[in-house]
């Protein structure tokens, strides 16, 4: 038995203003969008972007249902990571780099982890997290 490639999902508060972001910014292509779902995609990566906007946990009084109760939650945008593995981080740091996406932690260089890889991290507008890495050979 063998796993396949994974499909990170996405948590957004506005799912048209995503996609305009990875169009625009990541550049990603739009593969589908349809209401408060899209699918992006850039080679052979592929995320899926899903609204978290409502906003009704706030009037909740009832604090067994507060604060989740639909599972897309405003909050929840924002709260997800994937790693995204590319041929040549550096070359893609570069790219981004002048798009003001970068992560604080990134913004002065790649880096090389003790784990084995070169990386950097990107926020998308509702602050998730994405990690494009490449695994350095021995």
């Amino acid at each position: 038995m063998t796993l396949g490639r994974t499909i990170p999902a996405l948590p957004a508060r506005d799912v048209a203003a995503s996609v305009v972001f990875y169009r625009d910014r990541l550049g990603f292509a739009t593969l589908h969008h349809d209401g408060g779902f899209a699918v992006v995609g850039r080679d052979d990566a592929v995320l899926h972007l899903w609204e978290s906007s409502d906003e009704s946990w706030h009037e909740r009084d009832d604090l067994r249902e507060r604060p989740v109760c639909s599972g897309a939650e405003s909050f929840i945008a924002g709260t997800a990571s994937c790693r995204i593995e590319v041929d040549d981080p550096d070359g893609l740091y570069d790219e981004l780099r002048p798009k003001d996406v970068l992560h604080p932690v990134s913004r002065e260089a790649v880096s090389a982890t003790d784990f084995g890889t070169r990386e950097f991290s990107a926020l998308d507008p509702d602050g998730n997290l994405l990690t494009f890495y490449r695994w350095e050979t021995a």
